[in-house]
């Protein structure tokens, strides 16, 4: 299980979703600017200050995505906070660098919608070029491998989600 190599207050409050189709596939964005072998994530983003988690998350999703809550309905929730620590050289970027890592809060969301309603460039600049629909259990091996631990303990968790809706 991901937990923090430091205290709590060291890293960022971090919320994240994973979206599945009524067939059980889930949304996977591939991240802007990136050149690595690793570059497909989940939606997921800072928790601004104040903010619930659930609120967070939807910002997030909406901010990356373009998907509207119209288009969703809850499925689950990871209680725990699931901790990553950043790679040494990952740190030294931008308003990243006084964090040691991220403690992430977790939502499983079914979307309703269709293809259209899917927008990356709802928010400049975007966080992801493209997206496809992948399976649960390939997530952790297309994320870059400092997450992958929490990717791991996220499958664990949603795989009951994975299958057709009904």
């Amino acid at each position: 299980m991901p937990t923090p190599q430091g205290p709590v207050s060291e890293y960022r409050p971090a919320v994240a979703i994973v979206l599945f189709n009524k067939k059980g596939h889930v949304w996977l964005g591939h991240r802007s600017g990136k050149q690595t072998d690793f570059v497909w994530q989940f939606p997921q983003g800072g928790l601004d200050k104040g903010e619930s988690p659930e609120f967070g998350a939807l910002r997030e999703l909406r901010e990356e995505t373009g998907i509207s809550v119209e288009n969703l309905r809850p499925l689950a929730r990871i209680d725990e906070e699931l901790f990553y620590d950043f790679p040494p050289e990952y740190g030294q970027r931008g308003r990243m660098q006084k964090w040691r890592g991220q403690r992430q809060l977790w939502f499983a969301y079914r979307f309703l919608g269709k293809k259209a309603d899917v927008n990356l460039k709802f928010q400049k600049p975007a966080e992801f070029t493209k997206w496809r629909w992948g399976s649960l259990a390939e997530a952790p091996e297309l994320v870059v491998p400092f997450k992958r631990k929490v990717y791991e303990r996220v499958v664990s968790e949603f795989v009951g989600f994975a299958g057709p809706s009904k």
